[in-house]
């Protein structure tokens, strides 16, 4: 498969961040690597299974997922094209997944070898520096999402997940891309919960919900 077809995408990788796509196109002419193909609903990685490679999503959709010993399931992210898989993991000590990835569309990424990285890293500053912003904004997410999971209450969730679409599609009225039971099962809650939340919310006149649409009426009141 052609990778060149996929540096349009790479342009909105951070470890590419204000690099033009000839230099991208150099690079990826200068090493080694791979396309691999997954099948939606295919197994990307297994929670403890090694990360070995760096992977660059170009195409699809990947599903971050964690489990409970309980068997519970929570959806801590879903990757698109243009975001690095992994990228605290493929360079650590403990590489374990903490994570189980699934393909939710057909999927393709850009793979290289870690050692391959490791060589661009050495020989591009601008990708090292990139890299290293790339893992400052993985921890950061990591923490608001610990945050949400752990010490918010749901009420607080739905709200600042609202707010959070706001922001991101830069409008009130604001589409949910996801189902019900993808949203619920990405912020550790069930799926009634979430709609009595959205519910209150309606009555209390802080959103109008008109199924995947939902515009903010008083953010005040999304508290």
């Amino acid at each position: 498969m052609d990778s060149s077809k996929y540096i349009e995408v790479l342009l909105s990788c951070p470890l590419f961040r204000d690099m033009d796509a000839e230099t991208v196109g150099e690079i990826l002419s200068g090493y080694t690597h791979r396309m691999v193909i997954f099948d939606k609903g295919d197994p990307f990685a297994i929670t403890g299974q090694p990360c070995r490679y760096a992977d660059i999503l170009v195409e699809g959709t990947l599903a971050c997922r964690m489990s409970s010993p309980a068997g519970k399931e929570v959806e801590v992210s879903r990757l698109t094209p243009g975001r690095v898989v992994a990228p605290a993991f493929i360079f650590a000590t403990n590489n374990a997944m903490p994570v189980t990835v699934q393909a939710a569309t057909n999927v393709v990424v850009l793979r290289w070898q870690k050692e391959t990285f490791r060589t661009i890293l050495a020989q591009d500053s601008r990708v090292q520096a990139n890299f290293i912003t790339l893992l400052s904004d993985t921890n950061a997410f990591l923490t608001r999402k610990l945050n949400m999971l752990s010490l918010m209450t749901v009420r607080e969730k739905v709200a600042n997940l609202l707010i959070q679409r706001a922001m991101e599609q830069k409008t009130r009225q604001i589409v949910l891309f996801r189902s019900r039971q993808e949203i619920a099962d990405s912020m550790g809650i069930q799926k009634f919960s979430l709609m009595r939340v959205l519910s209150e919310f309606e009555k209390e006149g802080a959103i109008k919900i008109d199924g995947r649409n939902i515009e903010i009426i008083d953010s005040r009141k999304l508290k």
